[in-house]
């Protein structure tokens, strides 16, 4: 009896309340010893800049400080040389804030604050990649990437009329969503490729394409079928945001961006709302995706549509240069040398 009990759904739901709790514990004491660690680097950050502004001592002292901690505090990491200077570069770079900023950096891990400081040199940009870090929950690898992919500069110029087809926090979140441009480096396709050629790799590389649209997307499907008086028509891609509680439908474009896209998928959005969307959804957005964009044609295309639409660009790896190519050598080459170097290491046996 004991036994079927514990093997119930009763228990295994119980369970994993259960482990809930435990986890949430957890992520909580993780949170505050993170707190109280960047505390103490902030103190010891002001002491050292202080008693150097003070007495006149160079980096010198840094080094000495570390000696000295490290014999004082073996069981403590966090007292290198190499440490306690980057202590002082993130207390110079946040000292000038208001205490608002000052608690905000404490909210992200160290190595999330040493590599933020040690990329940034802008303070507005800074600010951003810590709120983004906080709000998206970010790896250090997943900010690295939105860093070196430059994602603050592609939400400074965006193309949209959220502001005018969705209400407040609506249209701001719906702003934090998009991209422009997205960055596909991860695909691999020619400059002649088809829609259907990128879109085919987007899907098998979802779990990049994901990373790339940001937090909250849930794929859906690819050529998803709505049918409207008696025709069969199809979205790209049809993904639902969990925080926006709304479907968002990607058209891709092979080429330059031309006005009927924004009719094309205005079309799709008022399908989807009719087809899809039930009362607790908000309203479905439309993403055209294109090689490149008119920015005043985009706008004039999307000024007097009722749906909420975005339009951007995608941006694919570095195509070689023609003129590096010739000096590239040819997989024969390539061959033929290998061949030498296998035969040069058998004689070497």
């Amino acid at each position: 009896m004991v036994s079927e009990l514990l093997d119930s759904m009763e228990y295994r739901e119980w369970l994993n309340q259960v482990k809930s709790k435990i986890r949430s514990v957890q992520i909580k004491a993780a949170l505050e010893v993170n707190k109280s660690l960047l505390s103490l680097y902030w103190t010891l950050g002001k002491m050292i800049v202080d008693k150097q502004t003070e007495s006149g001592w160079g980096n010198a002292v840094v080094e000495r400080l570390s000696r000295d901690l490290k014999k004082e505090f073996p069981e403590m990491k966090g007292f290198s040389r190499a440490n306690l200077f980057s202590i002082r570069k993130w207390y110079l770079f946040y000292s000038a804030q208001d205490k608002k900023v000052q608690q905000l950096v404490r909210q992200i891990p160290w190595g999330h604050n040493i590599l933020i400081i040690n990329k940034m040199k802008d303070y507005n940009k800074a600010e951003f990649y810590i709120n983004a870090t906080i709000a998206n929950n970010w790896s250090r690898n997943v900010l690295l990437h939105q860093i070196e992919t430059n994602l603050y500069d592609r939400k400074e110029h965006l193309t949209h009329n959220f502001d005018v087809t969705l209400p407040k926090p609506q249209s701001d979140l719906a702003k934090e969503t998009l991209k422009d441009p997205y960055i596909f480096d991860f695909l691999t396709i020619g400059e002649k490729a088809h829609e259907k050629d990128l879109e085919n790799q987007l899907v098998m590389d979802i779990t990049k394409f994901l990373l790339e649209l940001g937090a909250g997307f849930s794929f859906v499907g690819r050529q998803y079928n709505l049918e409207v008086g008696g025709r069969d028509y199809f979205i790209d891609l049809l993904f639902y945001h969990l925080k926006l509680r709304c479907f968002v439908a990607i058209e891709l474009k092979i080429g330059e961006f031309k006005p009927e896209y924004a009719g094309k998928i205005n079309f799709y959005l008022s399908a989807l709302d009719d087809l899809l969307k039930t009362e607790q959804d908000n309203p479905s957005i439309g993403i055209v995706l294109c090689k490149t964009k008119n920015r005043i044609i985009a706008e004039y295309a999307l000024r007097d549509m009722s749906k909420p639409i975005g339009v951007s660009e995608y941006k694919l790896t570095e195509a070689i240069p023609e003129e590096l190519k010739s000096s590239l050598p040819t997989i024969e080459e390539l061959e033929a040398e290998l061949m030498v170097n296998l035969k040069n290491d058998n004689k070497s046996l």
